[in-house]
């Protein structure tokens, strides 16, 4: 069981309650990785420049405030504090001593550069997990490059598999749609931190002396971590992995097929049985013993002309009618959602995975739940994305007992 840091007051509810962290994070990566360990319980004090993190500004505004924010820092408390400053400095240091780990995203070097690297802030606390996120990782030949989660995508390889078949399209590798790098390495720090907990906790169990944990995270390696085969496919046979479009290149059908009414339906019928049902549905028995489609290697052989048939008669019928003859004849399939789609299914509503929740910044709107759901973890989130320094009294003076005249001077002397 992981104890509370000095001063911590236990939040019930959630499997991390009593962790406290110390973000030190901006844009994407590290600002998720502590989302997912707020979410499940733990105490998160984030730090960001006077003028906020600049997430704040990216996408569409409410009241001046981007909806995105409320999500991205839900369940956080939030400190403004300008790194630059000297004095903020000892601010930091005085945060470590209370804290159980410390996430961040700089470049590497940058910390150390302010005064804050890990020998530091190790000697303030040598128990302290430090988790750090960047685009190569903390040492080797790219170590210094500047990179971005869509850098890490295309080193990383997804790029180069998120687009249509070779000869098919001009157009630039389709990106996701979402900052999957950085996100796929924030979750992978957030679980670097709690292995790092554990270990530091089971060894403090066996009697033998706690020490702290260094986490190293890279966007590339985070991603070239998904691919699957891809690497031991080239090792052994040379062969690269090709983008497939909408399709799998080892299954099929397998692919998007556009109903009447202009919807598209994702149907995956890519195993014999499947395809039989799939055939019925369509009013084609005849297809399942057709020599091109018998068996999934003669299907992935003769795809295109397969497609071409399951899009000709999805065509014929508007969505509804679709997914109500694929649900009935058990074949997995669904309409590819749009957020209006996710808003108003009625498994995510029922799973709290779409919750409705009252923002003080931006009014009501909606959030994810939690995700994983470890026993009773609370899905509702215990507070929405803050305003600028929102919790800069309650944590300098509260937490770290500066007294009302020393806080004051450093907000005069732009501190805070």
């Amino acid at each position: 069981m992981i104890e509370p840091a000095a001063g911590t007051q236990r939040t019930e509810g959630g499997p991390l309650a009593g962790l406290r962290v110390l973000e030190l994070g901006h844009f994407v990566a590290a600002p998720f990785a502590t989302r997912l360990l707020a979410d499940l319980g733990a105490e998160i004090i984030k730090v960001e420049p006077p003028g906020g993190d600049p997430v704040r500004q990216w996408g569409a505004k409410v009241n001046g405030h981007a909806p995105w924010w409320s999500v991205h820092a839900r369940n956080k408390r939030c400190i403004s504090l300008d790194l630059k400053k000297p004095e903020a400095r000892q601010v930091v240091l005085d945060l470590v001593r209370h804290c159980d780990a410390v996430v961040e995203n700089f470049r590497p070097g940058q910390l150390a550069r302010m005064g804050l690297g890990e020998e530091v802030l190790r000697g303030i606390r040598p128990d302290l997990i430090i988790a750090r996120i960047s685009g190569y990782g903390q040492d080797g030949p790219y170590r210094d490059r500047a990179a971005f989660g869509v850098i890490g995508e295309a080193i990383g390889g997804i790029r180069h598999l998120t687009d249509h078949p070779p000869g098919t399209s001009d157009l630039p590798p389709v990106r996701v749609g979402v900052s999957l790098g950085d996100s796929v390495a924030g979750i992978y720090a957030a679980l670097g931190v709690v292995a790092a907990l554990w270990r530091r906790e089971r060894v403090a169990a066996q009697g033998g002396q706690q020490r702290g944990g260094d986490v190293d995270v890279a966007l590339t390696e985070a991603v070239l971590s998904l691919l699957e085969g891809g690497l031991p496919e080239y090792g052994t046979m040379g062969t690269i992995r090709q983008p497939g479009g909408g399709g799998i290149a080892t299954a099929a059908p397998s692919n998007a097929y556009r109903a009447r009414d202009g919807v598209w339906m994702l149907i995956a019928a890519n195993s014999d049985p499947l395809f039989r049902k799939l055939s019925a549905v369509m009013g084609q028995p005849g297809l399942s013993e057709d020599p091109r489609f018998k068996g999934n290697q003669a299907r992935v052989a003769h795809s295109r002309e397969l497609d071409a048939l399951i899009g000709a008669w999805a065509a014929g019928l508007d969505a509804d009618a679709l997914e109500a003859a694929l649900v009935e004849a058990d074949i997995p399939s669904t309409r590819v959602y749009t957020m209006a789609d996710i808003a108003a299914d009625p498994q995510f509503r029922h799973r709290g995975m779409v919750q409705e929740v009252q923002d003080p910044l931006i009014g009501p709107t909606l959030h994810p739940g939690v995700v994983p759901r470890i026993d009773d973890t609370p899905a509702t989130p215990r507070s929405t994305g803050p305003a600028v320094g929102t919790d800069n009294d309650a944590v300098l003076g509260g937490l770290l007992g500066y007294d009302g005249q020393r806080i004051a001077a450093l907000r005069e002397g732009g501190v805070l």
